[in-house]
């Protein structure tokens, strides 16, 4: 299940401001995360936005290049997560805003989104056991 469709990308403008007025997030260098448990419509268990500021990068052939890293790195490492949210009969929507100056290597960055899913997974987890007490 190494593929990455367009139903996994968050492209709702009202589900996107509502993750951004409601959501809660963590800082994890060199991203900040944004994320919500939502009622999805979709036949997965989550939605991503991934986003690398004109301000820090100011070159568009600079952004696509760490978009296009971060989306592969989220493709490799995301059924883990997804098997969690599965289990837990959760859905989730969240951003990753990039918010480095410097262009980072292909394996940072993985190792990064492979922290930060780890994190999500431990957050959502507290968050649920504590919901049921």
């Amino acid at each position: 299940m190494q593929t990455f469709k367009k139903e996994e990308r968050l492209c709702s403008k009202k589900t996107i401001e509502l993750l951004f007025s409601q959501g809660k997030g963590f800082y994890e260098y060199p991203f900040r995360v944004i994320w919500m448990n939502i009622e999805l419509t979709t036949s997965y268990p989550a939605q991503i936005l991934i986003s690398v500021s004109k301000k820090s990068m100011p070159h568009a052939v600079d952004r696509n290049l760490l978009k296009r890293r971060i989306r592969e790195a989220f493709r490799k490492n995301k059924h883990s997560w997804y098997e969690f949210l599965d289990t837990a009969h959760l859905q989730c929507v969240f951003a990753l805003v990039y918010t480095s100056k410097d262009i980072l290597d292909y394996k940072d960055i993985e190792a990064k989104i492979i922290l930060i899913l780890q994190r999500l997974s431990l957050v959502q987890n507290a968050k649920r056991i504590n919901s049921v007490q």
